[in-house]
């Protein structure tokens, strides 16, 4: 066998972007269940933000873990950690009571012991928000990396679409009163069955040649090179990996701080163009600009939809077009939707056309800095450090996200205009960090990074 077996990276890279689908329906999960953990918990206002949100902290405990984890585990038992990780948060929140409690006792104790319970989940997600990019990229071949990686992305996109179907359903033609008993709970269980499905998969992928020569055993990591790529790449692949890792090093710093500098940035403009402020609050910002609750949600929908479809886009186009200018693209087009937004607030214009401009500032994110952060995230460091590096910028991408999403309130009630506007002068940054200091990664092994950033 002398030719890449693309069908088998399609399916290693289909059971590893099962942690992105976790990811997106642990993090959309909670959505559903706001109305009962106040009437459960007897909680309101700050409190009950609070405990919806409280899942970040464990986000970004995993992202800063991840890269021990990843090291001293392996990515693919990384994983399994991650899986372990989705399950039991699924279970204990559904039943906070468990062990300690009586059922329909409400206390600060069980509030505590609750929220520690969606911690752990939170944890699960900050691991696989490093690890599955990580792994995936380490196991593709440099021309569908790109488009394996991306995945992930339309993975995360595809849980939160789920999820809400999954509470809809779990919750239609329910009284208020069953829900605020049993509903709730059945939908935190929901996640229980995809996270058992990812945890037993995985025994069925293997560890990547990465992992393996890192680890001592080129004899498997060459195994599982030919299954991926052929006789003869195989072992040219193997030699670089092994050339790359001779010279070992445990500093982070080994190859400057530019490359450390340029993920981080990378993760923090992720956020702070503002995406999250529009999944998170998207009804309330439709309500906001004048549409009615039924009609918000609606639209909140549609743009589900124009998310997956974006995604799409930036799957087949990322390995073609390039990381670059896919990047610049939707930073030109983020920073429209947000100007032509701020501009409509501001005149207090209120119609379909903002609509139009949410979806234009969506579609531009979900075909460029939505997938393609994490593709060059998961690719531009050096194999030696790789790991640890990939940690810190998911640790600053989660920080970056719980500063925008906790900040967005307090900005809207200051000025609605200020706030999308200061969101589209990020857009603009973006382009020019974009343009002066991230590197054309289209094409490249993961062992032409360490050359690339030694010049």
């Amino acid at each position: 066998m002398n030719r890449s077996n693309n069908l088998y990276v399609i399916g290693i890279a289909l059971v590893a972007t099962l942690g992105g689908l976790l990811f997106g329906y642990d993090t959309a999960v909670i959505s559903g269940t706001v109305k009962s953990l106040a009437h459960v918990f007897d909680i309101s206002g700050f409190l009950l933000g609070a405990t919806v949100s409280s899942a970040l902290i464990g986000c970004i405990i995993g992202g800063i873990i991840s890269g021990w984890f990843a090291n001293y585990f392996g990515r693919r038992n990384s994983l399994k950690i991650a899986a372990v990780l989705f399950f039991v948060s699924a279970y204990l929140s559904g039943n906070p009571e468990f062990l300690f409690f009586a059922k329909g006792e409400s206390s600060t104790a069980l509030l505590v012991a609750f929220n520690i319970y969606r911690i752990l989940g939170g944890i699960g997600v900050g691991l696989a928000s490093a690890v599955c990019p990580m792994y995936i990229a380490e196991i593709a071949p440099a021309h569908m990396r790109g488009r394996m990686v991306s995945f992930n992305q339309f993975a995360i996109i595809f849980g939160m679409l789920v999820v809400y179907f999954v509470n809809y359903f779990i919750a239609y033609g329910q009284p208020d009163a069953w829900i605020f008993e049993t509903g709730w709970r059945h939908m935190f269980w929901s996640e229980m069955f995809p996270a058992a499905a990812f945890f037993f998969l995985l025994f069925l992928v293997p560890k990547t040649p990465r992992f393996l020569v890192m680890s001592g055993n080129p004899a498997e990591a060459e195994r599982v090179l030919i299954k991926i790529e052929g006789i003869e790449k195989a072992k040219k692949t193997l030699n670089e990996i092994i050339e790359s890792l001779k010279q070992k090093t445990e500093k982070v710093t080994a190859f400057g701080w530019t490359v450390l500098l340029v993920g981080v940035l990378l993760s923090v403009f992720q956020q702070a163009v503002g995406i999250n402020v529009v999944l998170y609050y998207a009804p309330r910002i439709f309500e906001n600009l004048g549409f009615g609750s039924d009609a918000a949600m609606v639209q909140t929908v549609i743009m589900g939809f124009v998310n997956i479809i974006f995604t799409v886009v930036a799957i087949l186009t990322v390995d073609k077009w390039g990381r670059k200018p896919l990047l610049i693209t939707g930073s030109v087009g983020m920073a429209i939707g947000m100007f032509a937004i701020g501009t409509m607030a501001y005149f207090n214009i209120i119609g379909i056309a903002t609509l139009i401009f949410i979806v234009i500032y969506t579609a531009s994110f979900m075909m460029s800095w939505g997938p393609i952060c994490w593709v060059l995230i998961s690719e531009i460091f050096p194999n030696t450090i790789r790991g640890k590096a990939i940690a810190i910028a998911v640790a600053a991408q989660w920080t970056a996200n719980f500063l925008v999403s906790s900040t967005f309130p307090a900005l809207e009630s200051f000025s609605m205009t200020f706030t999308y506007c200061l969101y589209g002068v990020m857009s603009v940054i973006s382009i020019f960090f974009v343009w002066k200091m991230v590197p054309e990664t289209k094409g490249k092994t993961l062992e032409e990074m360490s050359k690339l950033w030694r010049k």
